[in-house]
């Protein structure tokens, strides 16, 4: 399912990184990602398993192999 996700700690989600569960274990690709001027934080959306796609689930993205933590938010991103 597409979920999107803001990004909890630093870094950049970009297309294709790997979406991670808190063990390690692949659920899913990120479909686009960038830095928000405008929300002042990074932000994405990618595909998921299900089970993942609640708002506030916590995910983690493989960011140069380093497992950086992000969360499940609604569409749109701006209120």
């Amino acid at each position: 399912k597409l979920v999107g996700f803001e990004m909890v700690e630093r870094g950049i989600p970009r297309h294709d990184y790997e979406i991670l569960d808190a063990e390690g274990n692949v659920i899913g690709k990120v479909t686009s990602g960038t830095q928000s001027p405008s929300l002042q934080k990074a932000i994405g959306m990618g595909y998921v398993a299900k089970g993942f796609d609640k708002e506030g689930t916590e995910l983690y993205i493989n960011i140069r192999n380093t497992r950086i933590k992000a969360r499940v938010v609604k569409f749109p991103f701006y209120k």
